[in-house]
């Protein structure tokens, strides 16, 4: 079963574009989890643009539920999951300036730097993924780094999705083979929806995990949370 884990980050822009505590965050990770998601996961950036790290700190004793904590391997970063120890830390090259995601990690070029942080990381028994592009070449050096799972930047995907969507999802289609073959997990993310998400989830084997944030949230306003996460979950069942 792949399981949905649903990024809260943009329900903690919306709160931080007036200040106070409206919407709350905790709240929401809360309700998230009791309308049936079955992960959460936050990105907190080095600006606390959006999720604070405070909020990592509130939202870790009161999920029951997994908890992923997306981010670049920076000093604070690492002081904060080696803190709060969430189920899964999933490391992403984002410089500190980026809007959002945009690529995978280069692992050969870092693989000595990220090989320190996942062993750093399981000595407090988190589980690991790397966010990486669908390159095979690539991927062949996940596991050498030590790292559980990978994580399918899937933008590529989305983007061409309409256009040709046999195309769109013959390298992630490849890639999860590969990964899979490698004796590593595979989640995916980034502009899953509800037009995409299905055919995704059917093409790809083995897929552990999808992190969906931004169209999940903007469809929730027009559906309501909790129906908007159960319309997510059933596309992929």
């Amino acid at each position: 079963m792949t399981r949905l884990s649903v990024n809260i980050n943009k329900i903690a822009t919306i709160r931080n574009a007036r200040g106070g505590n409206i919407p709350d965050v905790l709240e929401a990770a809360i309700n998230c989890e009791r309308f049936g998601a079955e992960g959460i996961t936050v990105h907190p950036r080095p600006d606390e643009r959006h999720i604070r790290y405070r909020d990592v700190r509130d939202i870790r004793p009161v999920l029951h539920t997994e908890f992923n904590v997306e981010g670049y391997p920076g000093e604070r970063f690492m002081k904060l999951v080696l803190e709060v120890v969430p189920d899964q830390v999933t490391l992403v090259p984002d410089p500190p300036d980026t809007l959002t995601s945009n690529a995978g990690w280069q692992i050969k070029e870092n693989i000595a730097f990220l090989t320190e942080i996942i062993g750093t990381l399981h000595q407090k028994g988190i589980r690991t993924s790397l966010f990486v592009d669908t390159d095979p070449e690539n991927i062949n050096y996940a596991p050498k780094t030590g790292t559980d799972r990978i994580e399918l930047y899937t933008e590529p995907y989305a983007a061409g999705y309409r256009k040709n969507r046999e195309e769109a999802i013959r390298p992630f289609t490849e890639a999860a083979r590969l990964a899979h073959r490698l004796a590593l997990g595979i989640n995916a993310g980034h502009d899953l929806n509800l037009d995409n998400l299905r055919y995704f989830h059917q093409h790809i084997p083995y897929l552990d995990e999808v992190s969906i944030g931004h169209a999940l949230i903007s469809d929730a306003l027009y559906y309501g949370l909790e129906n908007t996460i159960q319309m997510y979950l059933q596309q992929l069942r």
